[in-house]
């Protein structure tokens, strides 16, 4: 359990939430339900065995954080907890329920997610671009192979289309299908984005330092900081990791000091990563009789300017534009 401040949201909920789900519990001391949920969560997170990680907030102490989080979601009381995965927010509940209420509630984002699962079930490295349900992937990605057969000149089905085949580690198939959107003049970004994480993708597959331990990366860049094509090659197996924060402060430590090498390759990665990071603007969801529809589930929210994903985004923008200058 981790309390949270403004100075740590970032460096303890969203970057960590890029390996495992974050479930922040906002609460205060003189909140009767709160001290009544805190021992379920904290038991939680021990039966669980590292699937979530459990972090604490008082909101009288960070009223900024919890402002933001309560406007985003629209709710007014706690305990409120919002669950953080892969940087952002993407579920939460409300009150002092019970630990079954609270279990189903996790087990609906545990579930099924190779990013998320127990590490006790299997000992390989988990690729958190993988689907979470695997065979509802599959029958979107068919279908989205059918629309496109019949819309070829649908770029944002084509993006779509590649980006799940390069998630699901397709990468023939992802390179055929990203070609023709690589061929038009100018190359959309979005698409720039796909192929610098394919490009990622293949060097790890195909080059032998795609199995190199990450130690075995830190042992020689600490001998040669400037050894830049071995810090490349550890941002790439950063990315196919999943570990996107932690490749682009590799990239960032190349881009310092040397803005051109490789043709730009790292600001071109750096980039991309930036793009493929980029939350989508939330569409608006309605009920049957076509009016909003109420609820805390974030998809039904207008993206503000203060969403943790957009933030952690800018962040690393800034750091790119402190790089180059």
């Amino acid at each position: 359990m981790i309390d949270i401040t403004l100075e740590n949201f970032e460096a303890e909920v969203l970057l960590p939430s890029m390996q495992a789900p974050v479930l922040l519990d906002i609460w205060a001391p003189w909140c009767g339900p709160c001290k009544q949920l805190g021992p379920v969560l904290e038991q939680l997170e021990i039966d669980y065995a590292g699937r979530f990680i459990l972090a604490k907030l008082d909101a009288d102490k960070v009223p900024q954080i919890a402002g933001q989080l309560s406007k985003m979601f629209g709710v007014r009381s706690i305990p409120f907890c919002v669950l953080f995965h892969q940087g952002q927010p993407v579920d939460g509940f409300v009150g002092a329920l019970p630990a079954a209420e609270v279990r189903e509630f996790l087990d609906r984002h545990l579930s099924g997610s190779p990013a998320v699962q127990n590490p006790a079930e299997s000992d390989a490295p988990q690729d958190a671009s993988q689907p979470q349900h695997p065979e509802d992937a599959q029958a979107a990605q068919h279908r989205l192979a059918d629309a496109l057969a019949a819309d070829p000149g649908n770029n944002d089905l084509r993006f779509d289309y590649v980006k799940g085949l390069v998630g699901s580690g397709q990468l023939n198939e992802a390179a055929a299908a990203l070609a023709p959107a690589m061929a038009q003049i100018p190359v959309e970004l979005r698409f720039e984005a796909l192929n610098q994480w394919l490009n990622a993708l293949e060097f790890v597959a195909n080059d032998p330092r795609g199995r190199w331990p990450l130690a075995q990366f830190d042992e020689l860049l600490a001998d040669n900081r400037r050894d830049f094509a071995t810090r490349f090659a550890k941002s790439r197996l950063l990315i196919a990791q999943g570990e996107w924060p932690l490749a682009m402060e590799e990239l960032l430590e190349i881009i310092q000091r040397d803005k051109t090498w490789d043709d730009a390759a790292p600001r071109k990665t750096y980039v991309a990563l930036l793009e493929l990071m980029t939350p989508p603007r939330p569409k608006p969801s309605t009920d049957a009789s076509g009016k909003a529809a109420p609820g805390i589930a974030l998809a039904g929210k207008t993206a503000q300017p203060e969403d943790p994903q957009a933030a952690l985004v800018s962040a690393y923008r800034r750091k790119l534009s402190m790089a180059l200058n």
